[in-house]
């Protein structure tokens, strides 16, 4: 049964990897661009919550309300007015750029709410599931982390393939300059973009700090680079493989801390992510595209 619990676990903190991470995919597929303050909308979205239930005194699915619409809101700012000045820009300016952007964040958290860790109340309550008389027993947080997970994952598919504006993203992924003369707003469908993938970031803030309690302005960064190692690991710019990618990494993770050392769990993640790369560039499920130069 420890086994199987290593297993749930990993699959639930994989499920929250995959949630950011589809953030991070739907951001790079589109805009080609790697928004590494992406960790910190987690963050932000985790306060929004906390301090709509525990200082506004409103229920759960309101904070969690909150949280979504002001990161989705949050997330079109920053786009606005930190990324599209720079969309003909070199790469190395915008990845500045979005570093400068995550500090930002983290220091006006600090301002704001101080570096004393908060408490968070999780957003599920109630007593784990047993299983086989009492010898398993799962989470509620674990249920909705992956349920929320597989729902979000089915939607986004279901987005960019059959809606108009699903189609106008992947015309832009494919080719900015021949999207805009067929009549589709750039601007607009990477705003789109940059909205869907911070409302996504604000759940993942809101499932991360209910299974692990504990808010401070830091808490987004490491699983924020974690879930960009599952985006890239899977296949960035691939839904499905943020899928798996986060799944697989959720479950490296814990199985790395349960057997073998719970310090050199984050190495042999990135280890495990070199030797992926090493073998297949692309990632698990990432596809090759020639360059013509």
């Amino acid at each position: 049964m420890t086994f199987l619990n290593h297993l749930i676990s990993g699959v639930s903190l994989g499920s929250i990897y995959a949630i950011i991470a589809l953030g991070y995919t739907m951001v790079y597929g589109i805009a080609k661009m790697l928004n590494f303050a992406h960790g910190d909308v987690i963050m932000v979205g985790g306060y929004m919550c906390f301090c709509a239930t525990a200082y506004l005194g409103w229920p759960a699915w309101m904070g969690v309300v909150l949280a979504v619409v002001v990161c989705t809101a949050l997330g079109v700012v920053i786009e606005r007015l930190a990324y599209k000045p720079l969309r003909m820009a070199p790469a190395l300016a915008v990845l500045i750029t979005a570093i400068g952007v995550s500090y930002f964040l983290q220091n006006a958290a600090l301002l704001i709410w101080s570096s004393n860790p908060k408490s968070f109340t999780s957003i599920i309550s109630g007593e784990p599931i047993p299983l086989f008389g009492g010898r398993l027993s799962i989470s509620r947080i674990t249920i909705v982390a992956v349920l929320a997970c597989v729902v979000i994952m089915a939607a986004l598919s279901l987005f960019t393939g059959k809606t108009k504006m699903g189609t106008a993203m992947r015309a832009v992924s494919e080719d900015k300059g021949a999207a805009q003369l067929m009549g589709i707003n750039v601007n607009t469908t990477i705003s789109v973009t940059f909205a869907i993938g911070s409302g996504l970031a604000a759940i993942a803030g809101v499932l991360l700090c209910s299974a692990y309690p504990t808010l401070m302005p830091t808490t987004g960064a490491m699983p924020g680079i974690k879930a960009f190692t599952a985006a890239v690991f899977g296949g960035i710019g691939s839904i499905p493989g943020a899928f798996l990618g986060g799944v697989l990494l959720g479950l490296i993770e814990t199985f790395s801390k349960a057997y073998i050392s719970t310090q050199l769990s984050d190495a042999i993640v990135f280890a495990v992510l070199i030797v992926v790369l090493l073998v297949k560039p692309d990632g698990l499920l990432g596809k090759h595209v020639s360059e013509k130069v």
